[in-house]
């Protein structure tokens, strides 16, 4: 490559990653003022019933039992557990039922068969909330294959009720097992810290609202003003969909750190997790197109490029702008950083010793996971979950 080739596509480069790193740096410089994460805690007398717990799922027997055994574990202020199924085939209705006889407040219901211009979990979500008691002062979505601690409800509530948030969402603890995870799961995770900052920080913007369905609380109230899941209902991120539309609404919404209250068991290896969480990391379906592509040369500026530009100039004797090499390798430096922020989300404990540690090799990544959301912003989801859908 000629030095005129070299100078103009260092020239592009630097006008495509510059404006990106400044828009980096303001969002991560938020992160040395964000609050701790929530601690487990007991409920208080006024606690007493105001939450229905609701569970949608699907054929999720071999995950199940952890969750159901961590929500028997809360206290008082859970006035019900609904597991709201669609009509598993690996008898998870008979896990549900076996728990039932051990907890009053174990109910299972069934939905109704999924019309055609509603996604599965919205619409399991949905069932959920019109079956719970109005008596319930909050609505908590939890997913299926997350494992509670004692006192998570309580935390929640008093975390929510504290910072006078109308709807708010917890990061989880992510449990890892295998080395290819280790490397890409991180890798796909900071592609939302990039994008929207760390947890437990103000988004600038109802469009920047960031949620995590594992773990999402809600005023019934609230709920039943924007009629429930209905306006997430083709979602296939429902939970930040539905987020942004009660921010739209005028309603208070956070996203918080719940690590120390909960974890996640997600998927099963790095495969399952490029296929399965890959393909909504995008979270087209809760922006414009311009949002979400403005993301995609956001991410590529100062996730994907990095390492790649960096690589070209130290292994392969490519020349170029001295302040390119330096722009890329802060933003390798800052990245490996971040590795430290966000360990504690980790749990490697269950992964063999040769494993755990690669979860530090995750920035090497980072170009696969920009890939990931590329071709995921790309492509309409045409099987979720055991659910097939016609193409949108």
């Amino acid at each position: 490559m000629s030095d005129l080739s070299l100078s103009i596509l260092s020239t592009i480069l630097l006008l495509l990653q510059l404006p990106a790193t400044a828009i980096l740096l303001s969002r991560l410089i938020k992160g040395a003022f964000r609050q701790p994460p929530i601690e487990p805690t007991t409920p208080t007398q006024e606690m007493y019933g105001a939450v229905s717990v609701v569970v949608p799922t699907l054929n999720e027997r071999d995950r199940l039992s952890p969750c159901l055994a961590g929500l028997t574990r809360q206290s008082y202020e859970v006035r019900e557990i609904i597991v709201v199924d669609s009509n598993s085939t690996d008898r998870t209705q008979d896990l549900v039922k076996e728990a039932a006889e051990n907890d009053p407040r174990i109910r299972l219901v069934t939905d109704d068969p999924l019309p055609g211009d509603w996604v599965g979990r919205p619409w399991a979500l949905n069932h959920g909330f019109l079956s719970s008691s109005s008596g319930s002062r909050w609505f908590l979505g939890i997913d299926a294959d997350t494992q509670p601690h004692p006192g998570l409800v309580a935390a929640v509530v008093q975390a929510a009720e504290a910072q006078g948030y109308d709807l708010v969402s917890f990061s989880p603890q992510f449990i890892l097992k295998e080395a290819g995870e280790m490397v890409l799961q991180p890798a796909l995770l900071m592609t939302l810290v990039y994008r929207f900052g760390p947890t437990n920080t103000e988004a600038s913007s109802a469009e920047r609202v960031m949620a995590n369905g594992q773990c999402f609380l809600c005023r019934r109230s609230v709920l039943a003003a924007v009629e429930g899941y209905s306006s997430a209902r083709q979602s296939f991120c429902d939970d930040v969909t539905l987020a942004r539309n009660i921010a739209l609404a005028g309603f208070k919404v956070g996203f918080m750190d719940g690590a120390k209250v909960i974890k996640v068991r997600m998927y099963e290896g790095a495969a399952e997790t490029w296929r399965e969480w890959g393909r909504s990391l995008d979270l087209k379906d809760a922006a414009s197109w311009g949002q979400t592509w403005g993301d995609v040369w956001f991410l590529l500026s100062v996730q994907g490029l990095p390492l790649l530009v960096v690589l070209g100039y130290l292994l392969f004797g490519i020349e170029g702008s001295p302040l390119l090499l330096g722009l890329n390798l802060c933003l390798l430096a800052i990245r490996f950083a971040l590795n430290l922020a966000i360990a504690p989300s980790y749990d490697r404990t269950q992964a063999p010793k040769t494993a755990a540690w690669m979860f530090w090799l995750s920035p090497m990544a980072d170009p696969l996971a920009v890939l990931r959301i590329i071709l995921s912003a790309s492509h309409t989801p045409t099987q979720w979950r055991g659910r097939q859908y016609g193409p949108q």
